[in-house]
């Protein structure tokens, strides 16, 4: 087939496509966030799930059908989806199900720098780890067929250098002939009961067993010749830095990271004089050839943090670990020029609210020249740790604070916290800002259930926040546009400071972004 250029989003996608992936089902998180977008415009079916736990059940149903599916998010995203991805472990699929989870070593848009390595030795799912973006076609391929013949979940794990960096790739012809969906009652199999789940354990143990003998012999791990004086244990991007750092070392590429190939790994050792291993955040594959027996170098604990490069490789394998040269300073980044949350914002200040805030392009009001958010966790938790606060604060700072979510991240994981919120109502009551720019804009302008358009931009149906809070029962509700009507928005603000009742406002005007991109009338959430 025709050589392409591809980022490594669009080649797996691609690579999904041509899998024949019957559904895809993800959550808008940089850096995984176009991959769905991509398999959609190509011709695959694609869904914006509310959150990724959702949308991991939902390619798991698919799974169960008989038929392939996938799920994407990013690093932090397999947090949220975690019940999901350990109890499939146990049950298996029919057909087939891949987890693409996108880490973000370096911090470039997300608040940790956790590594999937290790969900997939918790879980006990096999995970593959692509160099460039025809690995990242090639991997997605191979983890369909992985995850169809061991009826198992599989990990592919990318990072923000490989999603959005773009290599040649010569595609394959699509796989043909796959089965129809189709269910197959299996009771044992398909309800986790104690029961049932323990026989499972043991069968999830012997395919593990299994799948880390073929990678021993057959799996995507490649072997490159050169000096006997230093040999380099690599997986990931981390092997494109190698080559050009060292290009004469004795490298052995380890494409699927679990279960490692590990008396391939200590035979590799063994054939060189140096023995380093070069890996981006945690010490894992290093750690595991050590218990196993092994002698190997891995990088020093500052190397731990951030992104590896050429230079960074180079000072590894001279056992340089002086500081590193502070990089210079840039522009921090700021709401655009009009955002409506601006002025959503600057009231909040000028009413010295203790604002615990969420995740979405409203976070940098935490930054200069606002600064006007005090907490960011997680998704969803500006209602528990406002809730919290309140509930524990004398009154007089109580009273200050109020918690702030986006329209997408409401859906995600504030329904929950809404409903703490009406059921365990502190002294003082509690405010709620929901903050409706009708996207889910941080990430790319991905549509939502509240957007009323499904993730190919056509109508679907659209959640009204204003029904939600009543069926909760919360007794003051208001909707403001923030920019039309500032001064009615920072009257309701103040009077929903003074009482001790529940009060959710719903800031609504869409994003600036929003109205050129999908056609949303300014003041309103319809095209």
């Amino acid at each position: 087939m025709k050589r392409q250029f591809l980022m490594g989003n669009e080649a797996v996608a691609l690579g999904a496509l041509h899998a024949g992936a019957a559904r895809g089902a993800g959550y808008p998180g940089t850096p995984s966030s176009e991959i769905l977008d991509v398999f959609n415009r190509l011709g695959g079916k694609a869904e914006w799930a509310p959150n990724e736990k959702v949308a991991a059940e939902v390619a798991l149903g698919v799974s169960f059908a008989g038929v392939r599916a996938f799920t994407t998010m990013k690093h932090v995203g397999l947090n949220v989806a975690a019940d999901v991805l350990f109890t499939a472990a146990y049950s298996g699929v029919d057909g087939a199900l891949v987890f693409i989870v996108a880490d973000d070593p370096g911090l470039a848009s997300s608040q940790d720098e956790q590594d999937t390595r290790r969900y997939a030795v918790a879980a006990g799912v096999p995970l593959v780890e692509p160099s460039d973006s025809q690995e990242a076609y090639d991997f997605t391929r191979l983890a369909f067929e992985i995850s169809e013949r061991w009826k198992i979940p599989v990990i592919i794990k990318l990072t923000t250098r490989i999603c959005h960096s773009g290599t040649i790739v010569v595609p394959r012809k699509p796989d043909r002939d796959l089965p129809k969906a189709h269910f197959e009652r299996n009771i044992p199999y398909h309800v986790m009961v104690p029961g049932h789940a323990r026989p499972a354990h043991h069968r999830l143990r012997k395919k593990l067993a299994e799948i880390a003998e073929w990678n021993e012999t057959e799996g995507p791990n490649q072997k490159i010749s050169g000096s006997k004086n230093l040999g380099i244990l690599v997986s990931g991007v981390a092997y494109q830095h190698v080559r050009e750092a060292s290009p004469d070392a004795s490298v052995f590429k380890i494409g699927m990271s679990y279960p490692l190939p590990v008396r391939q790994m200590l035979d590799f050792a063994a054939t060189v004089k140096r023995a380093v291993v070069i890996e981006e955040n945690d010490p894992y594959m290093a750690d595991a050839v050590r218990a196993a027996g092994g002698i190997i170098e891995s990088a020093p604990e500052m190397y731990r943090f951030g992104e590896l490069d050429v230079k960074r490789v180079k000072r590894i394998l001279a056992h340089d670990s002086t500081p590193e040269a502070v990089p210079p300073r840039g522009k921090p980044p700021q709401l655009c020029a009009g955002c409506p949350h601006t002025v959503t914002f600057e009231i909040l200040k000028r009413h010295n609210c203790i604002v615990a805030g969420d995740i979405g392009c409203y976070t940098l009001a935490a930054l200069q020249p606002l600064a006007a958010m005090d907490t960011q966790i997680c998704m969803g938790a500006s209602l528990g740790v406002g809730l919290g606060l309140r509930h524990v604060l004398p009154r007089e700072e109580a009273k200050r604070v109020v918690s702030v979510i986006g329209d997408s991240t409401f859906v995600h994981s504030g329904l929950t916290g809404l409903a703490e919120m009406a059921y365990n109502v502190p002294p003082t009551g509690h405010v709620l800002l929901i903050l409706d720019n009708s996207t889910t804009a941080m990430t790319g302008q991905q549509e939502h259930p509240g957007t009323g358009r499904l993730l190919d931009h056509s109508p679907a149906n659209q959640l009204d926040y204003e029904t939600v809070v009543r069926a909760m029962n919360v007794p003051n509700i208001g909707v403001f546009d923030p920019v039309r009507q500032p001064g009615e928005f920072e009257k309701a603000l103040a009077e929903a400071l003074e009482k001790d009742e529940l009060t959710v406002l719903i800031v609504r005007r869409p994003c600036i972004l929003a109205v050129a991109r999908n056609g949303v009338k300014p003041g309103t959430t319809e095209g």
